[in-house]
C-alpha cells in the first residue's frame, strides 16, 4: 500500500517536473515563462533579485518536486534492499531517517535560493546555529551515536526480540534517535537510543520452554520417568512446527510441601517460547491424568493431640 502511493507520488512529481520544466507548454505569459527560464539557468542555486514572482513561486515548486522525487526513489530502493535480512533492513531504515533530514535541509535551503534569499548565507546560518544547539543538545547527539553503534555492533537489528527493564517485545524501526518496540499485544514503546542500557536480546540463541509441574509423593518416579520419556516423540511430532527437538526431562527440582515439582524443557525459538510452555503444559497435563499420576493440591496436616 505505502509502495503504491509513493509511485502514484513519483509519477505526479515527474509531471510537475516535466511541465514546470517546460513552461511555454503551459498558459503562463512569456514573461513568466522567460523569468522561469532565467531562474532555472542562472539564479537556481544563488541569490537573485529578492522579489517573489510568479515565476519563483512556480519554480520553487519544480525544486521542492525534485527533491522529493530523488527522496522517494531512493527510499523505494532502499526498501527493497532491506528485505534480505534484518540486518539489511535495520540499516536501510537508519539511512532512510538521515536521508528524510537530509531531504528537508535540502529543499529548504533550495528554496531559499531561489526566493532570493543568499544560499550560503542560510548554510552558515545552519551551521552557526547547528553549533549553539549542540552545546544544548547533548542528548540528542548521544541518541544518534548510541544509534550507530548499535547498527555497527549488530546489538540489535530490526525483528529481534529484547527485553527491555521490564517490557519484553519485537525491534520493529531503528531510527536516528529512537527504537520502536512491540510488546505480543500490540503496544509500542518508543525509547530514545541512548536510554537502551542493561537489555537482554533473546533473538541470538534458540529459547528453552519450561513446565514445572508437581507430583505427589507417593509417585512411583521410575514409572512416572518412563512414561514421560516415552510420550516425548509423540508431543515432539504433534508440535514440531514449533518444538525444535523432542522433549526433554530435567528431574526433580524441589521437593515442595505439597508434593514433588518435576521440570521438563524443549528447544524453541523465542518467538514461540510462550506458546511451547503452553503446549507442553497442556501435553504433560493430559498424559498425567491417562496415567493416574496425582497433581496434588496444597494439603494441610493436622495431628490431633
Amino acid at each position: 500500500m505505502k509502495n503504491t502511493k509513493s509511485i502514484i507520488g513519483i509519477v505526479i512529481a515527474i509531471i510537475l517536473i516535466v511541465l514546470l520544466g517546460n513552461p511555454q507548454w503551459l498558459p503562463f505569459s512569456a514573461q513568466t515563462a522567460e523569468s522561469m527560464k532565467d531562474l532555472r539557468t542562472e539564479h537556481f542555486l544563488i541569490e537573485g533579485s529578492g522579489e517573489t514572482t510568479v515565476a519563483r513561486v512556480l519554480t520553487l515548486i519544480l525544486a521542492v518536486a525534485i527533491v522529493w522525487l530523488v527522496y522517494t526513489v531512493i527510499k523505494l530502493i532502499l526498501t527493497a534492499a532491506g528485505k534480505k535480512n534484518d540486518h539489511a533492513a535495520t540499516v536501510t531504515t537508519l539511512v532512510a531517517g538521515v536521508l528524510k533530514y537530509i531531504a528537508v535541509l535540502a529543499a529548504l535551503v533550495w528554496g531559499l535560493s531561489i526566493l532570493g534569499v543568499n544560499a550560503t548565507a542560510v548554510l552558515a546560518g545552519i551551521g552557526i546555529i547547528g553549533l549553539i544547539l549542540g552545546f544544548g543538545a547533548q542528548s540528542l547527539i548521544e541518541d544518534i551515536v548510541t544509534g550507530l553503534f548499535v547498527i555497527f555492533e549488530r546489538q540489535y537489528e530490526i525483528g529481534d526480540i529484547i527485553v527491555l527493564d521490564d517490557f519484553r517485545g519485537t525491534v520493529r524501526s531503528i531510527g536516528v534517535r529512537t527504537t520502536t518496540i512491540e510488546d505480543p499485544g500490540g503496544n509500542l514503546k518508543v525509547v530514545n537510543n541512548s536510554d537502551i542500557r542493561n537489555f537482554q536480546n533473546r533473538s541470538k540463541n534458540n529459547s528453552f520452554a519450561i513446565c514445572e509441574v508437581s507430583v505427589a509423593y507417593d509417585t512411583d518416579i521410575p514409572r512416572m520417568e518412563s512414561i514421560l520419556e516415552a510420550a516425548f516423540p509423540k508431543m515432539y511430532a504433534d508440535h514440531a512446527d514449533v518444538y525444535l527437538a523432542e522433549p526433554r526431562y530435567l528431574g526433580l527440582d524441589s521437593l515442595a510441601d505439597s508434593g514433588m515439582v518435576l521440570k521438563i524443557g524443549v528447544n524453541c525459538r523465542e518467538m514461540d517460547v510462550f506458546g511451547c510452555k503452553r503446549k507442553l503444559n497442556r501435553d504433560v497435563r493430559i498424559l498425567f491424568s491417562e496415567n493416574n499420576i496425582e497433581i496434588p493440591f496444597p494439603q494441610v496436616v493436622v495431628h490431633k493431640g
